[in-house]
């Protein structure tokens, strides 16, 4: 599967499918969310959320992937992300795209 941000696949003539997404809501823990929330006082990165929001990114994009597969795509074209704050902690990503065939013609 080919996974692309651009409208097109270099090489490659395309068929549309259709739009598919993917995603997830994940929060931390409330141990390491205490300790997140004490190094907002000293500043820096918070890595127990930057790791959370990399699993979440790639657990969406999989369910991306899967839904495409199921239709039969051979790429995902014009992929984009968004993250949003559901409530303190957690946090929604969803990624979504256009899945498209190639074609010889």
């Amino acid at each position: 599967m080919i996974l692309v941000n651009t409208d097109f696949i270099t090489g490659k003539k395309l068929q549309t499918i259709s739009i598919v997404k993917g995603s997830t809501i994940r929060s931390k823990n409330v141990g390491r969310d205490i300790m997140s929330g004490l190094k907002t006082l000293v500043g820096g990165e918070i890595t127990a959320y930057t790791e959370m929001m990399n699993e979440a990114r790639a657990i969406a994009t999989k369910r991306m992937v899967d839904e495409a597969e199921s239709l039969g795509a051979d790429g995902i074209i014009n992929i984009r992300y968004a993250s949003s704050a559901i409530m303190s902690g957690a946090a929604e990503v969803i990624v979504y795209g256009t899945a498209v065939k190639f074609t010889e013609e």
